[in-house]
């Protein structure tokens, strides 16, 4: 895969902020030998205006090999099918086309109010082969009448936050509560993490989430978790279960959990910081009927290590490997996870 960006931003100065700067914009554009495809146009203003959040977003992406392993937290992967029946037997085309706009207004302290809305034109094509996707498809498992799925959603929710950094908090809280209305179903998620600083050059992190679904959501619905950032694939991959493929588990409910110990080995003020990671996580997916609960049965676990480098207050890069029962990934991000 070969990938271009370019981005302007205005900078903070010499304030102490948790914002990253003032406004960014950024357009990336990237193309794989396999047929995936992503254009991505994204600006946000998360202090050009006191008291106000805004961002918007505009796509065109195609995952060529999105992984689909059907529906529910018990689905199995067996390396050994793809051998016997087919290179793409997990695999699925997803393209989508997206538009985004979220706005937040400060209510008092850390606290604000988000208001957004989305709409996002969903296709998925079986690959040549047999594929669990194509199956599900035949069986109605997954609904023919929503390949493709047009989805005009609108949130609201509330954002507590009290992170002194925003790309790379030390200590401080984020706890989000989100209600959206998609076309013929509902999502309310909530997530908390937390960020302390028992000594100077140790971090200790930690995250809870969950989501619900009202009605009948599609397989595109299912397939994401909310955020007052942007929308996530999982469960599984690098924002839920890293040591998982992306979209390894799939349904209307989700849960997750993670801890996570970050220590600088190298640090220059808080200018620089060079930090060896280690993380833990769990999570799961809950099917139709099943109440999302905070539960330790059918969790999913994986764990691993990480080596970041944060330049100044808007630049982290994280490459790692996580490691779980359906093996190891080599990871690779400009954020963390959580």
């Amino acid at each position: 895969m070969g990938a271009l960006h370019y981005g302007r931003y205005s900078p903070l100065g010499f304030v102490e902020r948790p914002e990253p700067d003032r406004a960014a914009l950024n357009v990336d554009a990237g193309a794989s030998t396999q047929g995936s495809y992503s254009i991505l146009a994204d600006a946000r203003a998360p202090a050009w205006w006191d008291g106000w959040r805004v961002a918007i977003s505009l796509g065109a992406r195609r995952q060529n090999r999105l992984g689909y392993y059907g529906l529910g937290n018990d689905t199995r992967y067996s390396p050994d099918s793809i051998k016997t029946v087919g290179p793409y037997f997990y695999r699925v085309s997803r393209e989508r086309l997206t538009a985004r706009a979220t706005l937040e207004r400060r209510v008092v302290g850390p606290l604000r109010i988000l208001a957004g809305g989305s709409l996002t034109r969903t296709d998925f094509r079986a690959l040549p082969g047999p594929s669990v996707f194509l199956t599900d498809l035949t069986a109605g498992t997954v609904d023919p009448a929503t390949v493709p799925f047009t989805d005009k959603v609108v949130r609201a929710g509330l954002v507590l936050d009290t992170r002194e950094s925003e790309v790379d908090p030390h200590t401080g809280i984020f706890v989000e509560a989100l209600f959206a209305s998609g076309t013929g179903y509902t999502r309310t998620t909530g997530d908390a993490r937390l960020q302390v600083r028992p000594v100077r050059r140790l971090v200790l992190a930690g995250r809870l989430a969950a989501e619900g679904m009202g009605c009948s959501p599609p397989l595109a619905a299912q397939q994401e978790m909310e955020s007052s950032e942007r929308p996530f694939v999982a469960v599984g991959g690098y924002y839920s279960l890293r040591a998982f493929y992306d979209g390894r588990f799939t349904g209307r409910g989700k849960l997750l959990g993670g801890l996570e110990a970050r220590f600088a080995v190298i640090a220059v003020g808080d200018a620089v910081e060079l930090k060896l990671v280690a993380f833990y996580d769990a999570g799961r997916v809950f099917g139709p009927g099943e109440a999302v609960r905070l539960t330790t049965t059918g969790l999913h676990r994986s764990g691993g290590g990480e080596v970041a480098l944060r330049l100044l207050r808007n630049s982290l890069v994280v490459l790692g490997y996580g490691h779980s029962s359906e093996g190891g990934r080599f990871l690779f991000a400009s954020g963390w996870s959580y």
